[in-house]
């Protein structure tokens, strides 16, 4: 029946259930179509009617199972491509990339091996991540002067990263090399005026210091140079990008003291800066932490919660009939739980400091407490002592808060029990004394929040204060807070399960839907079930 529509231009059968192959006996009648999509089925070879299609510039068959290789004689109606996408299947080789003029060539996801091959000069957008390519990234990449995104990501491109990549394009807003065996320095980026807003390098052999040319890369949204061997003091000239919302030197070596001497305003956009597992010393800087204006700026509305991912999602240009959406992930771990966040163009309101694992020494300083936005505090596996400022409960976003694994000491305030979002906390392995608060969401940790503090005493631990009753929490009563209509127990619960949460507080139950938390994403499965049924447990809900 489809051979016989000779004026068809737009063949969509996307989303289906199509297998094995597609022959049509007449092929030559569909030489009217400029765009095809297929993706997402079961197909294990290109559509034989694909050849007489001499006008066609727009091909989907992504999400397939095509195996093999493209070749040449199959391709060969392919010349006015614009748009390819072949990514999500199992093809391992290619035998000639079809197209002379095409933009956009997604290749993401299959079994390609062998060194990488010469893409059409004319490519805007060049996505072949997650294959098996190997070899050196030659030099001849820098030819696509008209790029705007390369993503050569999750391969096995070895030797050093060409000379000319960080300045072969004006246009280039994206490169992600994460996840190879990139070895040598990295070169100078943003030597001339460029549009650059994402550079991803983490999970590569990386060495040496970072390139003084960052700071003319005044467009950088986002830098992740996590897992290589960079070796360099902490780069405050960062400090001057005026956009950069994203810094992650996790697992390098870098060392030194944070001293605050170079600017008055610092990081004014920075949401997430992660300096794990490095070798930084000394106390942290009073006024360091001060100049975090975008931490301190708590935001009108709640992030969108999609299939438990902190999300958002960024075209590639306005106006573009074939452009697709390009993603980039960073991956957050905390203790029993990891995020994954999607970073683009536009991030979400995700904000997280994680200087865990370090030699950081010195008191904690009040100045955090003025992040009110931020959601992530990790400052664990350091030397840190002295006893908690109060002021960590002005954070009033706060979900995530790890001290463990230092010298801390004193009373845990009882002013922290104001973290009503508070999800995880770690205070093992300090040296807290006296009862441990309670109340709101300090009723809901288990003793693994305390282990090694050998004087602690007080509910959860079986340890009793002295001559009081042990500290056992109160069941909370449906009464209202001084500034708000709304019950205490209706309040917990949206503040810890946003996310699909149904309430009949007239008949004491509570109904989760499918929907979780964003926090919970990943988290073991008995884990949940065991914490779930802790928590109702204690607040005395009946469970349905």
């Amino acid at each position: 029946m489809l051979s016989q529509l000779e004026s068809l231009e737009t063949l969509d059968l996307s989303t289906n259930n199509f297998s094995g192959v597609i022959n049509l006996d007449v092929p030559s009648n569909l030489k009217n179509l400029t765009e095809v999509n297929l993706s997402n089925n079961k197909l294990r070879q290109f559509p034989s009617f694909l050849q007489s299609a001499k006008s066609l510039s727009s091909l989907d068959l992504s999400n397939n199972k095509i195996q093999g290789s493209i070749f040449k004689w199959e391709s060969e109606g392919w010349e006015q491509l614009i748009y390819l996408n072949l990514s999500s299947n199992s093809m391992t080789s290619l035998e000639q990339l079809p197209g002379k003029n095409i933009l956009t060539l997604d290749l993401s996801s299959n079994l390609l091996q062998g060194p990488l091959p010469a893409p059409p000069p004319s490519l805007q957008k060049f996505l072949i991540s997650d294959n098996n390519l190997t070899g050196e990234i030659p030099p001849s990449i820098c030819n696509l002067t008209s790029l705007d995104i390369l993503d050569l990501s999750k391969n096995y491109f070895g030797g050093i990263i060409p000379s000319c990549l960080g300045n072969f394009s004006s246009g280039i807003s994206i490169i992600n090399l994460q996840k190879n065996n990139l070895s040598g320095k990295i070169p100078d980026f943003c030597v001339e005026l460029s549009s650059l807003t994402t550079l991803a390098l983490n999970e590569n052999k990386l060495e040496g210091l970072l390139p003084r040319s960052f700071v003319n890369c005044t467009g950088l949204r986002f830098l992740n140079l996590a897992n290589n061997t960079l070796y360099d003091l902490f780069p405050y000239r960062l400090s001057v990008l005026p956009v950069l919302q994203v810094l992650i030197l996790r697992s390098n070596r870098f060392y030194g003291r944070l001293d605050y001497s170079v600017a008055t305003s610092i990081f004014l956009n920075l949401q997430i800066l992660d300096l794990s597992k490095n070798e930084f010393t000394g106390p942290f800087p009073k006024k360091f932490f001060q100049s975090f204006k975008r931490m301190k700026l708590v935001a009108a509305s709640q992030p969108r919660h999609i299939g438990g991912v902190y999300c958002v999602r960024v075209y590639c240009r306005p106006g573009d009939e074939t452009s697709h959406n390009y993603k980039k992930f960073v991956k957050v771990t905390m203790k029993r739980l990891e995020i994954e966040l999607d970073l683009d163009k536009s991030l979400t309101d995700f904000t997280l400091i994680d200087f865990s694992n370090n030699q950081f020494n010195g008191r904690i300083p009040e100045a955090l407490g003025e992040l009110h936005a931020l959601l992530v505090l990790n400052l664990s596996h350091n030397s840190l002592n002295d006893t908690l400022p109060p002021s960590l409960a002005n954070m009033a976003a706060l979900e995530s808060l790890d001290l463990s694994s230092n010298k801390l000491g004193g009373r845990i305030p009882s002013e922290l029990t104001k973290l009503t979002f508070l999800a995880v906390l770690n205070l093992s392995q300090n040296n807290f004394f006296g009862p441990i608060p309670v109340g709101y969401q300090f009723n809901t940790f288990d003793i693994d929040s305390y282990a090694g503090n050998l004087d602690l005493c007080g509910f959860p631990l079986s340890k009793k204060c002295g001559s009081e009753e042990e500290r056992k929490p109160q069941t909370p009563k449906l009464v209202e807070d001084e500034d708000s209509a709304i019950p205490f127990i209706w309040k917990v619960v949206m503040m810890g399960y946003s996310c699909g949460v149904v309430l009949g507080l007239s008949t004491g139950y509570i109904v989760f839907t499918t929907g979780r938390p964003w926090w919970l994403v990943r988290m073991v499965e008995r884990d949940w079930q065991r914490n779930f049924t802790r928590w109702v447990r204690r607040i005395g809900i009946k469970r349905n």
